[in-house]
Formats: C-alpha cells, structure tokens, sequence
C-alpha cells in the first residue's frame, strides 16, 4: 500500500493549528491530541519505521507483531512521558512536538521500561518520563533493538 507520507504531516499539522487555535479561544482549557488519534498515529508510523504487521484496532496487548513473531506495544506522545498498562514484550516509544518530526525515544525489550516505571495509578497505567526511556535506551544491546529500516516519514 502506497501512503502519501507528505499528505499524512499536512493533516497532523492541521490538528496541531486546530488544537492551538482552540486554545486560543478559550483560555485556560486544553485540546490536547491524546487518545485513540495519538495511539493510532504511533502505531502506523512505528509500522512504516520498523516494519511491524498491526494488530486490529483495539487489540489488548500489544499493538504489532514484528515479522519473526515478536509482540510489540507501540506508544507516541508530544508530552514529557507515555504511561504503560503492562509489561511489553517489546517496547517502542516514539515523541512528534508540534511541528515534527517523529523521534524514537525507546526501543528495546518491555520489563526494562516496565521495571523502571512508576508505581500503578488509579486508571491502571505506570508513567515513565522520556528523559528515563532516553536513559534506558542508552543500555539496550543493539541486537535486542528492532531495525529501523526507514526513516521517520513525519
């Protein structure tokens, strides 16, 4: 399937001018990019990056599986930190601030991020800042890595 890479950022950027203008208008509340739109934006671009097979929407677990069978979670965020449900098999976490472009901030086996994450929150999730992914990557072998075999394409 051919995707038209440039077509894709045009639209995050149209997201990016729509949540700042509404912010704009209405001073002191947040219209953040978070969610399902953010979850599913991660997920195909890690796809592209790595060339990850997707699960269906919504499939618990994780949200790839990488072509010799290994399961992949998949998180992209423009804050500080992502926060994770579970321990991953594999763990990719990438950050896009407003304006591009994606970077990858971890990749390397789940319970390294797992164990290092904050305790559980009430809604189920362990938080774990960019800065100590950043940190952790430093120390992932690089044949525990999955291979980036394209550059980011927004």
């Amino acid at each position: 399937m051919h995707v038209d890479w440039a077509q894709v950022a045009r639209y995050l950027d149209d997201l990016y001018t729509a949540s700042d203008g509404l912010e704009r208008m209405f001073p002191g509340r947040k219209f953040t990019l978070d969610g399902h739109l953010v979850g599913s934006i991660g997920e195909v671009v890690a796809a592209y990056i790595f060339d990850l097979d997707l699960n269906p929407a919504s499939t618990q677990g994780h949200d790839a599986r990488t072509r010799d069978g290994r399961d992949v979670e998949i998180k992209l965020t423009q804050g500080s930190g992502v926060a994770i449900r579970h321990e991953p098999d594999h763990l990719i976490v990438l950050h896009r601030p407003k304006g591009g472009p994606v970077r990858v901030v971890y990749n390397g086996p789940g319970n390294l991020a797992w164990s290092a994450s904050g305790k559980m929150q009430k809604n189920g999730q362990r938080p774990i800042s960019l800065s100590r992914l950043s940190t952790l990557a430093e120390r992932v072998p690089e044949d525990q890595r999955l291979h980036v075999l394209r550059e980011a394409p927004v």
